[in-house]
């Protein structure tokens, strides 16, 4: 510090030394400059004086009244003599005494002036280093060149001038560095010194405390820049630290937890030298314009939390929609960014869309299509050929940016998301029989009869068993999709092993249920607070009082039951108005795909339907349903998990739904009933939740009254059962459960055709 403080101030008085110097280098100058112009125009304004009387007494050619004249006029401030030439010689005439011992006469650098007939001027440097200034006037008689009038000064005094300005500079530098010294000193000792100190003091307190917190930084003054940097890195190092005691811990108890550092390992072991690769309608980052800036923005997404630490892991590659309005500004001439922004470990490949093909692909047949299809909600699925052309069209284009990405790499391991996605495993194996691909459907998967309503039913089978794997929740959907095939495509199936034998292609169906990241119990000064204590704020900012609170979060779609739940709250007022006035429940509900009719449609009902309710039993500060249509995020949503007596999850069928393990993980107080549908995934883990059929109003109604009444000690049996659930079975699991039955899978390259080998070579070598 003290090195860096001497070579800080060094620096500081050399650039200061310079700065000065040059200033006063061209300070001087002008002054020189004009002192001299001062100087040659007094010449000029004495010379034209002069000269009337001297062309007066050469023409009546009296030498003795010509060197009077000289005399008289020697006696000025700064004149050094007057001499009258000759025209035909160039000797004096007349001169002042003296004169001709200081300066030759004429000087040579003025004898040619008499030729050119004009007047000169110079600044002569006298061997003694005397300084003169020599001007020289023609004398005519109308045309005729008759002498010459030379007027020397003495320009001494100039040189002294220069002098004394450089003095005044040199002290002036001298004070300047003097003061600069004194000030630098200060503003190091307060500005840097100090902040360097409580640096050192904070990380010095982040080696030793030991926390699982990170600690908090004190002012950093001009290391502020640093202070983000320094976060990063301490939530990293704490991260590394937690995750090596929790796993201490957890040999300790002989637990096998999974975690996203367990995942990480794991997933290398697997994948060796292979790369993987993800591809999702949704991207894990978009970049948005807000005003000037452009932010980044991070979707709520458990397959985030669960994808990221593999991709991480093994330099893999995310290929996703770019659908932010700056995400064409953010990526290289490849479509590529490096993610994430704080710490880059992996590649996000961007692929896009025209607005027709979003409408088409997503919005059309996705939508409107596959996802009632599937949902079985009494909502009349829309196949139109429009859209499944653009359905085929946007998984081709993802298909060639999928394999532009796989080139040069052996054996990669692809994992796809979702229903948007069925013909991409068939497009991608085509040309990399090398591959693993996977494919997980996070929707229910229906009965053969109900598939059937779609037309191209048998295209999006045969695009999906292109996968080695196939993944579902449940059993029960992995049992439809294989009866679906096996009444739909023809080909071999293996029900003893769930697979599918097809054109020399093997296809393995399990199921796999998605989970939660079962966050650690929160550490604080405030841990042993009841949740029940910061409900009274929560209601405070929503401007309602109550003594029971309810919760439900969804997005706004048909598939969640929202109105059969708000119903079966008002006949559970109706049946006990005992309750009226004190139980509130908040529906947290994201509008989502609202320029689609039904779901434009859906929130209007949704609104309208809470505010008839609310109509009807509203009584001062208290209301029944509080319904908040906006997107919240994790964190939010957390403190209304926390709060809350009970969750409600009436969906009238559902893949998984990870609300409920959601409201279950956040529960570290135990406590808090779980009311969830028997349509929904989780149904089939979480038989300690109290189970409901949302269609019927009347016992989803007693229901509520049960969980409302339910004694402190069988909430927390039940809790307690479920939060184990979730943390054995948690979002890590999931994922390493997939990747490892993935890696497993035994590829066959025997149907790999001469026509593929070469297309494939064709589509790398492009």
């Amino acid at each position: 510090m003290r090195f860096l403080s001497v070579r800080l101030i060094a620096s500081l008085i050399l650039a200061v030394a310079l700065v000065s110097l040059l200033s006063s280098y061209y300070q001087v100058n002008g002054e020189k400059r004009n002192l001299r112009k001062d100087l040659e125009r007094r010449a000029a304004v004495l010379s034209e004086s002069f000269a009337g009387n001297v062309e007066a007494e050469l023409e009546k050619q009296s030498v003795k009244d010509l060197q009077d004249i000289v005399e008289r006029f020697s006696n000025r401030e700064h004149l050094a003599g007057v001499a009258v030439l000759a025209q035909d010689h160039l000797q004096p005439i007349a001169q002042s005494s003296g004169l001709a011992e200081r300066l030759e006469i004429p000087p040579a650098t003025l004898a040619h002036a008499m030729t050119e007939s004009h007047t000169q001027s110079r600044f002569i440097r006298l061997p003694n280093r005397e300084s003169l200034h020599a001007y020289l006037l023609p004398l005519q008689q109308g045309n005729e060149l008759v002498g010459a009038l030379l007027i020397a000064q003495d320009a001494s005094y100039i040189d002294a001038q220069v002098r004394r300005v450089w003095r005044e500079t040199i002290v002036r530098v001298l004070v300047q560095v003097l003061f600069i010294v004194v000030i630098t000193v200060l503003i190091i000792r307060r500005s840097i010194a100090g902040p360097v100190a409580r640096a050192a003091q904070w990380m010095r307190a982040l080696r030793t405390e030991g926390s699982a917190k990170t600690p908090a930084i004190t002012d950093l003054g001009v290391l502020r820049p640093l202070a983000k940097e320094m976060t990063t890195f301490a939530e990293s190092l704490i991260a590394a630290r937690s995750a090596a005691e929790r796993e201490a811990q957890l040999r300790e108890a002989g637990e096998s937890l999974w975690t996203a550092e367990r995942l990480s390992v794991h997933v290398r072991n697997k994948l060796g030298s292979s790369r993987l690769f993800v591809v999702s309608n949704r991207e894990p980052y978009s970049h948005v314009r807000q005003g000037k800036s452009i932010q980044v923005i991070v979707p709520a997404s458990g397959l985030v939390t669960a994808l990221q630490p593999i991709l991480c892991a093994c330099d893999g590659t995310w290929i996703a929609h770019g659908s932010g309005d700056a995400d064409r500004e953010t990526v290289d001439r490849h479509d590529r960014l490096a993610v994430p922004p704080e710490e880059p470990r992996y590649t996000l490949r961007r692929v896009w869309l025209t607005k027709q093909e979003e409408e088409g692909y997503y919005y059309g047949f996705a939508n409107e299509g596959l996802w009632p299809l599937c949902h079985v909600a009494h909502t009349r699925p829309i196949f139109r050929a429009p859209d499944w052309g653009c359905y085929e069209a946007a998984n081709q284009k993802f298909a060639r940016a999928i394999l532009e990405e796989m080139s040069g790499t052996d054996s990669p391991v692809l994992l796809v998301q979702d229903y948007h996605f069925a013909l991409l495993p068939r497009l991608v194996k085509k040309e990399r029989p090398d591959a693993r691909i996977a494919i997980f459907w996070h929707i229910p998967w229906p009965s053969s009869e109900t598939f059937g309503i779609c037309p191209w039913q048998a295209e999006l089978l045969s695009g999906m068993l292109g996968a080695d794997l196939v993944g579902f929740h449940v059993q029960a959907h992995c049992t439809n999709f294989l009866d679906t095939v096996d009444r739909t495509l023809e080909s071999r199936i293996d029900w003893e092993h769930f697979a599918v034998n097809r054109a020399g292609h093997r296809t393995v169906v399990k199921p796999f249920p998605i989970s939660v990241e079962f966050p650690k119990a929160p550490v604080g000064p405030n841990d042993g607070d009841s949740p029940y204590l910061d409900r009274v704020a929560l209601l405070r900012e929503l401007g309602v009082e109550a003594q029971f609170l309810g919760i439900g979060v969804d997005r706004v779609d048909y598939t969640k039951g929202i109105i059969e739940r708000f119903l079966a709250i008002e006949r559970m007022l109706e049946k006990h108005p005992n309750y009226q006035g004190k139980f509130a429940f908040i529906q947290i509900g994201a509008p989502s795909r609202t320029h689609i009719k039904r779901y434009h449609d859906l929130l209007a009902d949704v609104e309208a339907e809470s505010d008839r309710i609310n109509q009807r039993f509203q009584s001062g500060k208290w209301r029944p349903i509080v319904f908040l249509k906006r997107h919240y995020s994790h964190q939010e949503i957390a403190r209304y998990y926390r709060a809350a007596d009970l969750c409600l999850v009436t969906s009238l069928h559902d893949g998984m739904n990870l609300v409920a393990k959601e409201f279950v993980a956040a529960r570290h107080d135990e406590q808090g009933v779980l009311l969830l549908s028997r349509f929904t995934g989780v149904a089939r883990e979480f038989v300690d939740a109290v189970l409901v059929n949302p269609y019927d109003i009347e016992r989803t109604a007693d229901a509520i009254r049960y969980a409302l009444e339910m004694t402190t000690e069988e909430r927390r049996a039940r809790m307690q059962r479920m939060r184990k659930l979730v943390k054995e079975q948690n979002i890590y699991r999931w994922a390493g459960n997939l990747i490892a039955d993935l890696c497993s899978v035994r590829i066959d390259h025997a149907h790999d055709s001469n026509e593929n080998r070469i297309g494939r070579a064709a589509t790398q070598s492009s």
